[in-house]
């Protein structure tokens, strides 16, 4: 059998060596889809927990001001603070964008559609800080937390020219860079032989059978201290989602009262064994049910306790976790 991850994992948010200063959590809100929700839905799942946003620059299938409206929302309130909070976005070129509404220019080149889309997803998350002396509040230096590039370019050397403009970003305007639908032979040599300004710190990929679960992709990732952020997670697996491993976990933390019901425990069960029982990953997270923001994180917080070394449910993770890689093949 596949041998479990290390049971150290757990919850911790990802740190990159090069970026202490970027903390990623486990679960990360996706705002795909959310159309004129969008505002309603991010302040929704700050209050409910959620300190990680994903989003683009891209009206096609984000809302990326409204994303902001919602945040900014939730900083007024007092709920969170704008450091409080991990915000990553991402540029995608033409070629991924409705030709009548994109953040910059179809003629314009590479170089400017990039600048350009930065500064639109900059002026969407500037935000202000209630301060004694200033009632209306002070407006904070705008900055990415990690700013991700959709896709590679058309060639190696073009996205290596795409991150090189990026990482003169860094530490003002962006902390940290990250690329996304991208296979191991395209990153390998942008990670090894690229002499890159600033490695990409995560890699975000559809987590399907598709790709085999991106197992190699993965291993590589963590060797080089990347962090895989795994979308299509539930959508993309539903036969993991009726396996062994993930029904024996549902079937306990629904008995503990963790969650409602067998449906939500299933749910909870497959993003644990990814996020908890797999070496390096985070996932998005697309609820638009308000009960189902708080029961996902609240039921990892509380299984963490129970899977963690000495925890009562100790043995029977490791069991699951090494149930779950045999099924995807991961490599121990």
């Amino acid at each position: 059998m596949a041998s479990a991850s290390p049971q150290t994992d757990l919850l911790l948010p990802f740190t990159p060596n090069s970026h202490p200063e970027v903390k990623i959590p486990k679960l990360i809100y996706g705002t795909a889809w959310k159309k004129e929700q969008t505002a309603d839905l991010v302040y929704e799942a700050i209050k409910a927990g959620f300190r990680a946003f994903d989003t683009a620059a891209q009206p096609r299938h984000y809302q990326e001001g409204l994303v902001g409206e919602g945040i900014r929302r939730a900083i007024e309130e007092g709920i969170v603070t704008r450091k409080d909070l991990h915000i990553q976005t991402k540029f995608i070129t033409p070629q991924g964008q409705s030709l009548d509404n994109m953040p910059y220019r179809l003629a314009s080149p590479l170089p400017e559609q990039i600048e350009k889309s930065l500064a639109s997803s900059l002026s969407h998350f500037t935000f202000s800080s209630p301060s004694d002396s200033s009632p209306e509040g002070n407006a904070e230096k705008p900055y990415i937390d990690t700013f991700i590039l959709h896709s590679p370019l058309a060639t190696v050397d073009l996205t290596r020219q795409a991150l090189t403009q990026l990482a003169t970003h860094i530490p003002s305007r962006i902390r940290s860079l990250g690329i996304s639908n991208i296979d191991l032979p395209t990153l390998h040599p942008l990670v090894v032989s690229s002499n890159l300004p600033a490695l990409p710190c995560v890699v975000q990929n559809r987590f399907y059978s598709s790709t085999g679960h991106d197992v190699s992709l993965r291993s590589f990732c963590r060797s080089h201290g990347i962090l895989y952020q795994s979308f299509w997670t539930l959508t993309g697996n539903p036969s993991l989602l009726q396996s062994k491993p993930v029904g024996d976990l549902a079937v306990k933390v629904t008995e503990r009262g963790v969650v409602k019901d067998e449906k939500e425990g299933r749910i909870l069960a497959l993003y644990a064994l990814v996020s908890m029982g797999l070496r390096g990953i985070s996932v998005l997270d697309g609820t638009t049910n308000m009960e189902h923001m708080v029961s996902d994180l609240e039921g990892l917080k509380a299984m963490r306790g129970l899977v963690a070394p000495g925890g009562e449910w100790e043995t029977e993770w490791k069991n699951w976790v090494e149930e779950f890689c045999d099924l995807i093949s991961e490599s121990p």
